[in-house]
């Protein structure tokens, strides 16, 4: 074994996947492990099952050297990284069983002086919380545990670089935990390490996505006045931030992502009283998914009565942003299930360039979707579209910018 710690990376998904291949890259063994046997065996071929650019190499690279394995259950290690998902329960309540599922996998092989860090989007308390439930079931590692929060904080279709180079802020139970933690990171990580406790640590990574939610909630709010108004959204922004103290974000056609549309929800649900421009950022951006899936139902209605048949209509995107393949919470998707549940023997192009194959859609050629369609419906940037050739006689609806 290198003299470096041994770490289990429990999840193998958008966050747990690059992190374990850039740690397995500082020639660190790396013990990854997820619940999907497919997953595992994916990687232990060298291959990556989502799509990041630079992953693939990283991952051939670590697993042909030796320093990357997947399993399906964890092993004693050094270090164990916590990065599974935090759903939803119930109305918007934040579930996180699997944090604890993780946590109770890796409890029996603990000992002194480990390393347990979670970076999952958590409920303030979390970290405390499995501190506890570590301490309950091993009376015998009270205080001899190290117990962080380290929570990401990259762009998807960039991860490998802001992995390394973006800030991180890290929060131990105690001071003890915070200096190890801060130590294993510094390995790995090129940009600065703040320091802090693990409450502030988990509230930061909150705070973040829903101040960006609450930015594009006003952005998507002055969207739906400018249509009422009659006037072009995306010059008025684009008038209004030639002020020095102005930087209004974009529209779209909601929010969604596994980060700005879920984290908000983190902070509602523990504070709803406290938290009323956070809520009402949540209502507008969902909001507008509905608004732009009733302006395709009315442009398409005011289609056949204008030629008296039904409009063939091209839905351009399913991902959640540009030019990435995740469709987790995604806007885009929800406005195409909409608008197919309510269609009446319409032909509908579905869109989305960067995957092969959806379970629930048949996908079509962004180039073969605009040429037949009589309703071309912008729903995500991606820059597939930017190069496809206005025809003025059909119907554009363009709900992200394309245009413009």
């Amino acid at each position: 074994m290198d003299n470096k710690p041994s770490v289990v990376m429990i999840g193998l998904g958008y966050i747990g996947l690059p992190t374990a291949a850039l740690i397995a890259k500082n020639n660190t063994y790396v013990h990854g492990v997820d619940i999907n046997p497919k997953v595992v065996e994916t990687i232990n071929e060298g291959k990556i099952h989502i799509v990041e650019p630079d992953l693939d190499e990283a991952v051939a690279n670590a697993v042909k050297e030796g320093y990357l394995k997947a399993a399906t259950s964890p092993v004693v290690a050094d270090t164990y990284l916590i990065v599974v998902p935090t759903p939803f329960k119930g109305k918007n309540e934040p579930d996180i069983s699997f944090v604890e599922a993780a946590t109770r996998g890796v409890i029996p092989l603990l000992k002194d002086d480990d390393l347990y860090i979670i970076e999952s989007t958590s409920p303030i308390g979390t970290t405390e919380k499995m501190m506890n439930l570590i301490y309950e079931e091993r009376p015998n590692l009270k205080g001899k545990l190290n117990i962080a929060y380290c929570p990401e904080r990259v762009l998807p279709g960039n991860v490998m670089y802001e992995l390394v180079h973006n800030d991180r802020v890290i929060g131990g139970v105690d001071e003890k935990s915070t200096t190890k933690a801060l130590a294993f990171y510094r390995q790995f990580i090129q940009g600065d390490l703040h320091e802090t406790n693990a409450r502030t640590a988990e509230m930061c990574k909150l705070v973040e996505n829903s101040s960006r939610d609450v930015q594009i909630a006003f952005a998507n709010e002055l969207s739906l006045i400018c249509d009422k108004a009659d006037i072009n959204v995306w010059e008025l922004i684009e008038l209004a931030n030639k002020h020095p103290r102005v930087n209004i974000l974009q529209p779209g056609c909601g929010v969604g992502g596994h980060c700005i549309a879920v984290d908000p929800y983190f902070i509602v649900a523990d504070y709803p009283m406290e938290s009323q421009i956070i809520g009402k950022a949540r209502e507008i951006n969902n909001y507008k998914s509905f608004w732009c899936a009733e302006k395709v139902k009315t442009a398409k209605l005011e289609f056949e009565i204008e030629h008296g048949r039904k409009p063939s209509i091209a839905l351009m995107g399913l991902a959640f942003k540009p030019n990435i393949d995740d469709l987790r919470e995604s806007p885009a998707k929800y406005i195409a299930q909409k608008v197919l549940q309510n269609a009446n023997n319409e032909e509908y192009f579905i869109v989305e360039p960067n995957i092969s194959e959806h379970k629930v859609f048949k996908l079509t050629n962004y180039m073969e979707a605009a040429e037949n369609a009589d309703i071309i419906v912008y729903l995500v940037a991606h820059k597939e579209f930017k190069t496809i050739t206005s025809d003025k006689s059909k119907v554009v609806l363009d709900f992200c910018g394309i245009i413009k």
